[in-house]
């Protein structure tokens, strides 16, 4: 039987790199590679050795035949891939003959000078796309790297953006916080650089330094009434039920039987999952206890999704709309009112985005009162938000076709943007640094990996291929001797902050957290429960 990937991927490429018989794809080089919201794997040319399984850091590679109910679709999936595809199987090579391949000339992307000592570099964030830049720069090179991260403990969006639903996606944790006790590495949490540390002071005691903050503010929907308490977005409820220290436990009140999501991308599934499962179910996660105690205490029973263009171009992938589809005890349902939804599903090429929905039922609702017995995520496209309704609190949106949906809360989650580092460069149009392949305008040794520097887009495995580039531009910067001597060592830094912080968390710290977290999660059943404020983090960290 052969292997199949399943909702988790993570698009990092590891099952690539060991796949005896080239069966992954698409792979590093390909066309579509970094464009597809999945790997998938050849039944044709699967062997059923299980390489995939043992590397991927998430468990998404399952053998096909321990698929059962809802992740059975996935046989499906990767067989319609094949199908359809018209790229051959790597690099020349073909799906009846997947061992050879018509090479072209060989790159060696690191390369680099036998004499070459390494370097002092620091990471700003903890996220996956500072460990991915961490991790490439401790295989290839001697070099010595501090990671530094606002928050007194690491994890960055694997910790606080990945749905507490989705434990096997947080398995990257595993995989890439090895790098915290790695020999070359050094710790430096609670420490928030621009305003604790300067960017010039980082510069005097470091060759480079690598700026992995993300993009931790959602985008306003830019109507009126959106300043209401109870509109929220995105970044806000994900925080508030990933127990993200920012948000104190009472940030989202779920005051209403409904509830309006606008937006169709992946967090909006999210949000809408989240808010719509059985919260017995989410107590087996990690999830936040104030927001279980919440979702117990809520009547929330549908969710309006609110697409601006129609499902041709929804931003969601299969696997997130497919968790949707098979969601225990709630209904998702396509709402007609405008012709042009059901004509788009109708008419879909077989595995295109809008032949997702085919065979959903589709129904006129009233938004204007309580919704109808039971549980229910309804999807509405061609829906433009004109203002949030509400005098004291927001009370739902009015679309620009005049229809009122009331609901509370109302989540825009219609995309993220970053915040500017004082002593950087930074464009609030894209909510992203200027650069070029990493390295930032303006700013000598200084790079920028993830969302800071190509804006909310792709997810964590995509951060391998970013983080890379960026890492060959620091290298070539080494080696041509355009970095600037640092006045100061990383361990004087070290010194330094440990006078001047006494809330300073490192790599000993960092243990004790996630393993009094574990332990608290153990008596009941959880993989995890988690400290929600800075104090509690604090405090864990200290505690022998």
């Amino acid at each position: 039987m052969t292997y199949v990937i399943t909702q988790n991927c993570c698009k990092d490429a590891s099952c690539v790199a060991v796949c005896p018989v080239n069966c992954i794809h698409p792979a590093p080089g390909e066309n579509a590679f970094g464009s597809t919201t999945m790997l998938y794997i050849d039944p044709k040319v699967c062997i059923d050795c299980g390489a995939c399984a043992d590397a991927c850091p998430v468990d998404a590679a399952l053998p096909a035949d321990v698929l059962s109910g809802a992740d059975r679709i996935y046989v499906d999936l990767n067989a319609e891939h094949f199908a359809r595809s018209t790229e051959p199987a790597g690099q020349g090579a073909s799906r009846t003959d997947p061992l050879f391949h018509a090479w072209d000339r060989p790159a060696f992307d690191w390369s680099l000078p036998s004499d070459f000592r390494g370097l002092d570099v620091a990471v700003v964030g903890t996220g996956p796309s500072g460990l991915y830049a961490a991790e490439l720069l401790l295989l290839h090179t001697r070099s010595r790297v501090t990671l530094i991260d606002r928050l007194p403990v690491a994890g960055g969006l694997i910790r606080y953006g990945v749905a507490p639903d989705h434990p096997r996606t947080k398995g990257i944790t595993h995989n890439l916080g090895r790098l915290y006790t790695h020999p070359r590495v050094r710790l430096l949490l609670g420490i928030d650089v621009g305003a604790d540390l300067s960017v010039d002071t980082l510069a005097q005691h470091f060759d480079a330094v690598i700026y992995a903050v993300g993009a931790a503010s959602g985008k306003p929907l830019g109507v009126p009434g959106e300043r209401l308490p109870g509109n929220h977005t995105a970044p806000e409820v994900v925080g508030w039920y990933n127990a993200h220290p920012d948000m104190p436990a009472d940030a989202v009140r779920l005051r209403d039987e409904r509830a309006v999501v606008v937006g169709t991308g992946n967090v909006a599934l999210d949000i809408a999952r989240i808010l719509s499962r059985d919260a017995d179910e989410l107590a087996r996660t990690d999830m936040a206890d104030h927001a279980l105690a919440a979702l117990r205490a809520a009547s929330v029973r549908e969710v309006v999704l609110l697409g601006r263009r129609g499902p041709e171009h929804a931003a969601y992938s299969a696997p997130e709309l497919l968790a949707l589809r098979h969601l225990p005890g709630v209904e998702l349902v396509i709402d007609d009112t405008d012709p042009r939804t059901g004509e788009a599903i109708d008419a879909a090429p077989q595995g295109s985005q809008q032949d997702l929905l085919r065979g959903l039922p589709r129904a006129l609702l009233d938004y204007s009162s309580s919704p109808q017995p039971g549980r229910r995520i309804v999807l509405r496209f061609h829906s433009t938000v004109e203002r949030v309704l509400g005098d004291s609190v927001a009370e739902g949106v009015r679309l620009v076709d005049g229809t009122d949906v009331l609901a509370s809360p109302v989540v825009s989650a219609i995309g993220y943007g970053g915040r500017a580092i004082q002593g950087l460069p930074f464009e609030p149009s894209t909510g992203r640094v200027p650069h070029v392949a990493g390295r930032i305008d303006g700013a000598p040794g200084a790079y920028a990996v993830g969302w800071f520097k190509r804006g909310s887009t792709g997810g964590i495995g995509d951060n391998r291929v970013d983080a890379a580039e960026t890492v060959r531009t620091l290298l070539d910067d080494a080696i041509a001797g355009r970095l600037s001597t640092p006045q100061r060592t990383p361990r004087a830094l070290m010194r330094s902050v440990r006078r001047s912080h006494s809330g300073l968390v490192d790599a000993t710290g960092l243990d004790r957290i996630l393993s009094r977290e574990r332990a608290r999660g153990q008596a009941s059943g959880r993989p995890a429960v988690k400290f929600a404020t800075v104090e509690d983090l604090r405090r864990a960290s200290r505690q022998r």
